[in-house]
């Protein structure tokens, strides 16, 4: 004897099993996503270079090592202008 005295030959039971295990798939996708949004770390970068923003900026190393004395206000001013320029080092060159 089935619920409310229908006879739909089982289609019933299998279209509602269906559709329970499609709401829970969904559900769990859901959650599963949300879990890797917020866990995910921060890989904000800036806008201009497309490095992260986090730790000191080339120009900040390049002042630190200028405070300390290891490099003298020429060798400064030489790196800091190749900086600006946008020319690295060229590696293969020799």
């Amino acid at each position: 004897m089935f619920w409310y005295d229908h006879d739909l030959n089982g289609w019933g039971w299998f279209a509602m099993s269906v559709s329970m295990v499609l709401f829970w798939a969904l559900i769990i996708t859901i959650g599963v996503l949300a879990f890797r949004a917020l866990a995910r770390p921060d890989t904000s970068q800036t806008p201009q270079t497309g490095t992260p923003t986090h730790g000191p900026t080339p120009e900040q190393l390049l002042a630190e090592r200028f405070a300390r004395g290891e490099i003298d206000e020429d060798e400064y001013r030489r790196r800091l202008s190749v900086l600006h320029a946008g020319a690295g080092p060229r590696l293969g060159k020799g």
